[in-house]
Order: structure tokens, then sequence, then C-alpha cells
């Protein structure tokens, strides 16, 4: 479950309240281990989602950042220039020391018993915020640079291809089984421009890790894909996330048989009546047939989610049963994904 870990949990805003800083939180190795067994422990999910965030591993390339409770992401000097792009230095993964020193220490505790997991931002997404310099609702200057700037800004997303490239390789060695690629921003973007400025660079990914870590399961999510399901599936990921305004059975149909799916119940679900909760999962479930889904929201957990819910969500995935919940299923047609 995205952001199956945070604010909705009592026991993590008792821990925030110790530990205010989510610099802090999120770059300790025994806040980040304790913060993401959190959820493992009282709700018993499948996949263990490494507490981090996307931005973690700016300073490693040379881009400072600070997080304000007020406006996110704060990045003081955006990156906007040829010169500073030059600036930006290969990852240094010694000052990110503690997100594999806690992937070690999950996959022991978990021995087995669940999936570890690990992510990234997607260069596009890591762009905006270092071009923007922090959160935005226009995206204007790196929408700008597409077109006054268009070689610094294939520098920029070149270089930051590379560094997200060894930063999963470097997750994957100390114990992540795989890894999930968040284009946040990309759905900010025309398709045919997402085709120019984003897809290439998630590929060069891809292609990497393919060669590097080929028995890694790589999961693609762009929050408003719906327009882009065929363009995402020529990336060559494993898994494609969808949001909750795909139909399922739809996106299913769309991308064939040959690649899996994840998603995509609304995580507004998660405030309904129970049984209301109940039905929605077993439609989703039912409509993405057989093999090759990840039941999963479309997108994080909402702050102020009933953790009873939550409970409810992975308790009724358990009940289900393949022999019986498939009869009639619309999704009979689908040749299960190998």
């Amino acid at each position: 479950m995205m952001r199956q870990a945070g604010r909705y949990m009592a026991e993590y805003q008792a821990l925030a309240k110790r530990h205010p800083s989510f610099r802090e939180r999120s770059e300790n190795t025994d806040l980040i281990v304790e913060i993401t067994l959190q959820p493992w422990r009282a709700f018993a999910p499948d996949g263990v989602i490494l507490f981090s965030d996307i931005l973690t591993p700016l300073p490693a390339i040379g881009v400072p950042f600070d997080i304000s409770d007020s406006k996110g992401p704060v990045i003081q000097s955006p990156v906007r220039s040829e010169g500073q792009v030059r600036e930006l230095v290969p990852i240094d993964l010694d000052m990110l020391q503690f997100v594999g020193e806690s992937l070690k220490i999950l996959r022991n505790e978990i021995d087995g018993k669940a999936a570890l997991l690990g992510f990234v931002g997607a260069p596009w997404t890591i762009a905006t915020y270092i071009v923007e310099g922090g959160m935005t609702n226009t995206y204007t200057n790196i929408k700008n640079m597409c077109h006054t700037a268009p070689d610094v800004l294939r520098c920029l997303l070149s270089h930051l291809a590379e560094a997200i490239s060894d930063y999963i390789i470097y997750q994957v060695n100390s114990g992540a089984q795989c890894i999930q690629i968040f284009d946040s921003w990309g759905g900010q973007l025309p398709p045919h421009v997402w085709e120019q400025w984003s897809k290439p660079y998630i590929k060069k990914i891809v292609n990497r890790i393919k060669k590097e870590c080929p028995h890694v399961p790589l999961v693609l999510y762009r929050n408003g894909n719906g327009g882009l399901l065929e363009r995402m599936k020529d990336t060559r990921v494993d898994v494609i996330g969808l949001d909750w305004t795909v139909d399922m059975a739809d996106g299913r149909k769309r991308l064939g048989n040959g690649i899996s799916v994840q998603g995509n119940v609304d995580p507004a679900f998660l405030f309904s009546p129970l049984p209301v909760l109940t039905d929605e999962i077993r439609r989703v479930v039912k409509a993405a047939g057989t093999k090759g889904h990840i039941l999963n929201l479309g997108h994080g957990v909402l702050q102020k989610t009933p953790e009873e819910a939550v409970a409810h969500f992975f308790d009724v995935t358990r009940s289900l049963r393949y022999d019986t919940h498939f009869q009639g299923s619309v999704a009979e047609g689908l040749q299960p994904v190998a």
C-alpha cells in the first residue's frame, strides 16, 4: 500500500512529535527502520516499503535542500543554468549509507516474510523540484526550459538518470527486492511532451537496471496516467501502477497480457463504510484478472485515514480466494500474465 508508513498512524504521529524533523526521521537508520516496520507489525502487508523520500539522494549529487512544514521541500538555489548543471556531481553513495544500512537491517528483520521494496523518483520529477526550487502548481520554469534551454535540461535529466540508476543498484545491493519509480509530476505533461522529456530518461534507467540487476522487478507509477498506458509500457518496466481514474479492466485490455499492473483502489474509499470498501476491493481484484496484479491504492494513503480501514483493506485482501472469486469475472477473457 503506497505510503503505508506515515501520518495516518497514531504510532507514527507519536514518534514524529519526539522527532519533528522529517529529514531526521528519513535519514536516521534507527528511525527509518522503526517507521518502516510500524505498518508491517500492525497490518502484515506482503510488501514492506522503505521509509524514505524521492528527494533523499539530492545532497549526494550536490543539491542541498530543506523540508518546511508549510512549504514542503525547499531548494534555495534552483538549478536552471548550464553552469549550475556542471556543478552537479556523480552520486556519492557514502552520503546515503543510512539507506543501505536500513535496508540491510530491514531485510534481516523481515526474514523472508514479506518483500522489501525500495523506490526512487523519475528524472523528470526530480528535475521539477530542482528547477522550480520546491513544490509548484504551475511548473512554468521547467516547462519553459524545454523550449528556451533544452540542452541544459537534457544534461540535467541525463545526470539524474545516471545518479538514479546508481541509487537503485545501491538499494538492490543493500537488500531491496523490488524498486518502484515514481514519475509523480510526469502527469503534468501532455503525452507528446512526456514522450520527449520523461520517457527516454526512464528508459535509460530501466535498460541499465535490466542489464545489471535483471532479477529485480521494476514498477512505474505516474499519477494521472490514463492517457499514457500504452506509452508507459514501452519503457520495459515489469509493472505499471494505475491510479483510480483508470478503469482496471480497461487498463488490462489496453496493456495486454505481457505486463503486470498495480492498483487501483481510490484512497478515499478508506473513509467509506467498511462494507463499501470491501465491495470496491473485490471489484478491482475481479477486474484485474487471475494473475499479474498487485492490489494497491491508486495513490498514497491519505492523511487522517482510519487505521481500522487500512487493517480492513489487508484483511479483505487476504480473505479472497481465486477459485471462487473469479467465477463470472469480467476479466475471464484475459490470458494470465507469464
